[in-house]
């Protein structure tokens, strides 16, 4: 699982970025999936780990999101 750090989340947009660790593409996160990490919000340089994914629309992003 990739470790990164929140770039930013914007709780009323419901979506952010988390940069990671190994200096890839920055990895785009959805309110869903802090919500069903347990997790009520991000917040900017908060580290975490998580997993890509498809979404629906074929676009990759963050879930199964834990604390680092």
């Amino acid at each position: 699982m990739p470790i990164g750090t929140v770039k930013f989340f914007n709780v009323d947009k419901g979506y952010g970025f988390i940069a990671p660790d190994d200096g890839g593409n920055d990895s785009f996160v959805h309110i869903t999936a802090v919500e069903q990490a347990g997790l009520g919000t991000l917040t900017q340089n908060q580290r975490v780990t998580y997993e890509i994914e498809a979404d629906r629309r074929g676009k990759m992003s963050a879930v199964n999101l834990q604390q680092a």
